[in-house]
C-alpha cells in the first residue's frame, strides 16, 4: 500500500516536469506552428490562410533569415495533410 502511494506521489510530481521539457523541445521546430527545416530549407504546413497574403513567403524568408540566406518556395501543394516546401539560398539562383 505504502509503496503504490509513493510511487503515485513520483509519478505525479515526475510527469508535469516531463510536459514542460516537452514543451521546450518544441520551440526548436521551428519559428511558428507547422513550419520545420533547417539551414537548407524547410516546409510549413498547409493551411488556406497561409494563401490569403502570402504568408507562407514570409514564414519562408523569416526562416531563411536566421542564416542570412534568401529563400524560394519550390513547391504548393494546396490541400489539407500537404506541405510548402521552400529552399535557402546563398545567393539569387544559387541553391546552397
Amino acid at each position: 500500500m505504502r509503496r503504490t502511494l509513493w510511487l503515485a506521489v513520483a509519478l505525479a510530481l515526475l510527469l508535469p516536469g516531463t510536459a514542460r521539457i516537452a514543451a521546450a523541445g518544441a520551440v526548436f521546430l521551428g519559428p511558428a506552428p507547422g513550419l520545420t527545416g533547417n539551414d537548407i530549407g524547410g516546409i510549413i504546413q498547409y493551411t488556406p490562410e497561409l494563401m490569403v497574403h502570402g504568408l507562407y513567403r514570409d514564414m519562408a524568408a523569416d526562416w531563411c533569415a536566421r542564416w542570412g540566406r534568401l529563400s524560394h518556395v519550390t513547391s504548393i501543394h494546396a490541400r489539407y495533410g500537404e506541405y510548402i516546401s521552400f529552399v535557402c539560398m546563398d545567393r539569387s539562383g544559387m541553391i546552397h
